[in-house]
C-alpha cells in the first residue's frame, strides 16, 4: 500500500473573547505562540501557528475574540477576526462550554452560516463544567444553532480530546505539499513574540484598564557581542501619566517584576540568555491614533 498523501491547509480559530482560542492554539501547535490571560481580549492581531505533523501541516490562525466594541483598535480587531474566514480550508468555532450560547453569539453564528469552508464547533473548558451532565445539553444547544460538521468537547488546558480535534481538522485539509519548511512554527517575526510576552506580563501583574491601554514596541533584538545570548530593548506605551506610574511601580518594582518574568519566558522560547531592557513612555490616546496604531503593528487597511 502507498503511504497516505500529505495534507496541508489553513484552519481559522474564531470565537468570543476568553473562550480559550490562544490556549488551544498553543496546545495544537505544541509551543506557546499566543499570550494567555484569564482576562478577555488579550489577542489583538492575527497569529499564525504551524503544526508540523509529519503526514500533515496545519496552519492555524488565531484571531481576536469577536465582541462589540468602539474605537479604531476595536474596529481593527473586528476586521481581523472577520478576514480570518476568508480563504481558509476549515473554520473552528471555539466556544466556552461553561456557558450556554446566547444573543451575543448570534452575529458570529450567522457569519459562520454563510462560510463556504466546513465549520467545526470546539466546546472548550469541559474540565470546568460541573456537573458533567450539563455538557450534553450544551452540545445540543450549539448543534441546534448551526449544522456543524461536528461538535467536539475539549479542554485546551489539560489536552483532553485535543488530538481528536486535530485529527478531524486534518481530515478536512486538501492533499498537497507543505507551505512552510518543517522547522517553522509561525510566520511571525521574533520581535512579535518579545512584544507579546511583555504584554502578557502586563496583563498578569497590572489591573483594571491599565493592560488594555498598553502597547509594546521592540526597538532592538540582536545577538550580544562577545557572549552568547540576545540583547533586547522594548518600550511600553501607555496613554496617561498615571498609567506610567502604575507600570513602573514604587522604586521601579513593578517594571522589574514584568521584565524578570518576561525575560524568563523569552529565555525558554529562544533557548539562550536574554538581556531585556524595558522603558515606559506616554503616547496619549494611541488607541484612536492611526499613526500610532500603524507604528505598533496594527495594519488598519489590511
Amino acid at each position: 500500500m502507498s503511504p497516505p498523501a500529505h495534507r496541508c491547509g489553513f484552519v481559522a480559530l474564531v470565537g468570543r473573547p476568553n473562550a480559550g482560542k490562544s490556549t488551544l492554539l498553543n496546545r495544537l501547535v505544541g509551543e506557546k505562540l499566543a499570550i494567555v490571560s484569564p482576562r478577555p481580549q488579550t489577542t489583538r492581531t492575527r497569529i499564525t501557528g504551524i503544526a508540523q505533523l509529519g503526514r500533515a501541516q496545519v496552519v492555524f490562525v488565531d484571531t481576536p475574540g469577536v465582541h462589540e466594541g468602539t474605537g479604531k483598535l476595536a474596529a481593527y480587531m473586528a476586521g481581523t477576526a472577520a478576514r480570518a474566514l476568508e480563504g481558509v480550508d476549515v473554520v473552528c468555532l471555539v466556544a466556552d462550554a461553561t456557558r450556554a450560547p446566547d444573543r451575543a453569539d448570534e452575529e458570529l453564528l450567522a457569519r459562520l452560516a454563510g462560510c463556504p469552508a466546513p465549520v467545526y464547533c470546539c466546546l472548550n473548558k469541559v474540565d470546568l463544567v460541573r456537573p458533567k451532565s450539563r455538557l450534553l445539553p450544551r452540545i445540543a444547544a450549539y448543534r441546534a444553532r448551526l449544522p456543524f460538521k461536528e461538535v467536539v468537547p475539549v479542554s485546551a488546558t489539560e489536552g483532553t480530546n485535543c488530538d481528536r480535534l486535530r485529527d478531524l481538522l486534518v481530515g478536512e485539509l486538501p492533499e498537497r505539499p507543505a507551505d512552510f519548511p518543517a522547522e517553522v512554527l509561525t510566520d511571525q517575526p521574533e520581535t512579535f513574540f518579545v512584544a507579546e510576552t511583555v504584554r502578557e506580563k502586563l496583563f498578569r501583574f497590572t489591573h483594571d484598564e491599565v493592560p488594555y491601554a498598553c502597547a509594546v514596541q521592540v526597538g532592538r533584538l540582536v545577538e550580544r557581542p562577545g557572549r552568547p545570548g540576545l540583547s533586547v530593548a522594548a518600550s511600553i506605551f501607555v496613554e496617561q501619566e498615571s498609567q506610567k506610574g502604575i507600570v513602573i511601580g514604587k522604586g521601579g518594582a513593578m517594571l522589574k517584576r514584568i521584565g524578570t518574568a518576561a525575560r524568563e519566558d523569552l529565555e525558554r522560547f529562544f533557548g539562550v540568555p536574554v538581556h531585556l531592557a524595558l522603558r515606559v513612555q506616554v503616547r496619549r490616546k494611541w488607541r484612536t491614533d492611526d499613526r500610532a496604531l500603524r507604528e505598533f503593528g496594527f495594519r488598519l487597511t489590511s
